[in-house]
C-alpha cells in the first residue's frame, strides 16, 4: 500500500485520518504543523500528502512549495484539507 503523510494541526482530525488510512493498509506518518510536515516528508518520502491549509509555522501553500522544491518529494500527490467556507 501507499505511504501517506498527514499534516494537520488538529489532533482529533489527524487521529481520525490516521485510523481510516491505516485500516485500509496504508503506512501512515503524521505531522502537527507545516514545518514538521516538510521535515517528515523529506525523511519518509510519501506517495500522498494530506495537508491542512491553515496551520502554525507554515501554511499549506508554503508546505506545497517547499515539498515541490525537493526532487525526492516533488512528485508526491498532494491533497489539501480546510475547514474554511470562504472561496478565497
Amino acid at each position: 500500500m501507499a505511504k501517506v503523510l498527514i499534516i494537520e494541526d488538529e489532533k482529533d482530525i489527524r487521529a481520525n485520518l490516521r485510523r481510516f488510512l491505516a485500516l485500509e493498509g496504508h503506512e501512515v506518518f503524521e505531522a502537527e504543523n507545516g514545518r514538521q510536515g516538510v521535515d517528515t516528508a523529506l525523511a519518509c518520502v510519501p506517495d500522498l500528502i494530506v495537508c491542512d491549509l491553515m496551520m502554525p509555522e507554515m501554511d499549506g501553500f508554503s508546505v506545497l512549495r517547499e515539498i515541490r522544491a525537493h526532487p525526492p518529494t516533488a512528485r508526491a500527490v498532494f491533497c489539501f484539507l480546510t475547514a474554511s467556507a470562504e472561496k478565497d
